[in-house]
């Protein structure tokens, strides 16, 4: 089935690892261009403002989506309760990714930039497991495949499984009778979106990683369309 695909708004809780959050002296300074190269392997932590991002193609096995309730802070510090769609997959894999945060520092506005990844379409060079994403907006095309269960109970959809091998009781922490999505795999195509966070507390490993601080609003490039097909996460 492919469609194109619009998410819904919302906010998660972050857990875990590298967290992407320079402070606002390093961007002052103008810190940026290469951070690292090379390997990581790390979980990935991302929080506290909205992240714009594209990728050429996030594909995933044992993919699960469901309607969850998440708790937001207004600026003025009051709270609002908004419903948001939360997607996971067991173990993905991710052809480039470009993330991009707006930071005010002194009346002056600087986008911290990181992208992952290598500049091929068609390598799928980074893999994920255990990913959660809480999205305010996306768009791109879907593609699903295997057994594809709509409308399921959110509770009841299964994702990642525990150190004795049975799947997680409920792990996108959705309520009952919730509108859910089950499938084998998902692969999606040329997205561009914005996320309150995501959530990668496994594993992340990307060739790969570059961190920059530029003045002004600097948006991600448009994703390259991908070729050929992803192999086994």
């Amino acid at each position: 089935m492919t469609s194109d695909h619009r998410l819904v708004e919302g906010r998660t809780h972050w857990r875990r690892s590298l967290a992407v959050a320079v402070p606002a002296l390093a961007a002052a300074a103008g810190i940026g261009s290469a951070l690292a190269t090379g390997a990581l392997a790390v979980g990935l932590q991302i929080q506290d403002r909205p992240v714009d991002f594209t990728t050429s193609s996030l594909y995933g096995t044992q993919y699960g989506a469901a309607v969850v309730d998440q708790t937001v802070v207004r600026p003025d510090g009051s709270t609002a309760t908004v419903r948001v769609l939360r997607m996971g997959f067991a173990d993905g894999m991710l052809n480039g990714l470009c993330l991009s945060r707006r930071q005010q520092i002194g009346g002056a506005t600087y986008t911290l930039m990181l992208t992952l990844g290598d500049d091929n379409p068609g390598s799928w060079e980074i893999r994920t497991k255990n990913t959660v994403l809480d999205l305010r907006a996306a768009t791109g095309v879907l593609d699903m495949d295997g057994i594809v269960d709509l409308n399921v109970n959110g509770a009841d959809v299964k994702t990642v499984k525990d150190a004795t091998g049975a799947y997680v009781v409920n792990p996108l922490n959705s309520p009952q009778n919730r509108f859910g999505i089950q499938a084998r795999y998902a692969k999606f195509d040329s997205i561009v979106g914005t996320a309150q966070d995501f959530q990668i507390p496994g594993l992340l490993t990307t060739p790969r990683l570059k961190l920059a601080v530029r003045p002004g609003t600097v948006a991600c490039p448009a994703p390259a369309a991908p070729t050929g097909t992803p192999g086994t996460p």
